[in-house]
């Protein structure tokens, strides 16, 4: 994942990343919500971004051609690409990338997907014109994030977005140039216990190019 704020966060944390079962149910779950919505075919090149260790692509390999996944933790690729070969895995390809300060790359996608990464980047309007520019005519975007909340999901200190209001994405999306923007909620997180536990749900956001 790409964030600003706290930069060695995630390479602090690449190697148990993975141990987590709710970042498993939730990769899984944005999987399902995607492949429900979107017919995904061998023929489809793909870009995450965000990747981390690319559980949400390890979720969806087998129905795509060739995927990047891109991040600038070089922790988080690390961990990829240990699982990449352990798997063997022969479509999915690991590069450093951060749309924040690194230029473009050449390359353009039918589908871009990203799950829990775009609260973590101050500019979400200029996030949204890199994606745009990155799919191919008619590609699909699929952003999966938080809902608007009160900040307690991360906590004091954090730098990012309090989740987004789906109203207000939905209109930054459109400013940016996409098409038949709609949502769906894809999973529901728990954090907490008792009278402090709350729930946090994860929205799905397609559109087109």
């Amino acid at each position: 994942m790409t964030n600003t704020s706290a930069p060695n966060y995630f390479d602090l944390n690449a190697a148990t990343w993975d141990a987590d079962p709710a970042k498993q149910s939730r990769a899984l779950a944005v999987g399902k919500a995607i492949q429900a919505q979107i017919a995904l075919s061998p023929q489809m090149q793909a870009l995450e971004y965000g990747c981390g260790t690319g559980l949400l692509s390890f979720a969806l390999q087998p129905q795509l051609g060739n995927i990047t996944l891109a991040d600038s933790s070089e922790g988080m690729l690390a961990v990829l690409n240990e699982k990449i070969a352990a798997h063997a895995i022969t479509n999915m390809r690991a590069t450093k990338l951060d749309l924040v300060t690194d230029p473009l790359p050449p390359d353009r996608y039918a589908l871009i997907y990203t799950l829990m990464t775009c609260h973590h980047i101050a500019d979400t309007d200029g996030l949204l014109r890199s994606l745009y520019a990155l799919l191919a005519p008619s590609g699909y975007l699929c952003i999966a994030d938080l809902d608007a909340e009160d900040g307690s999901f991360h906590g004091q200190g954090f730098a990012g977005h309090n989740g987004f209001d789906r109203r207000e994405l939905a209109a930054r999306a459109e400013a940016a140039g996409f098409e038949k923007v709609a949502f769906t909620t894809a999973f529901s997180m728990t954090k907490g216990a008792g009278a402090a536990q709350r729930e946090y749900p994860v929205f799905l956001m397609v559109a087109r190019k």
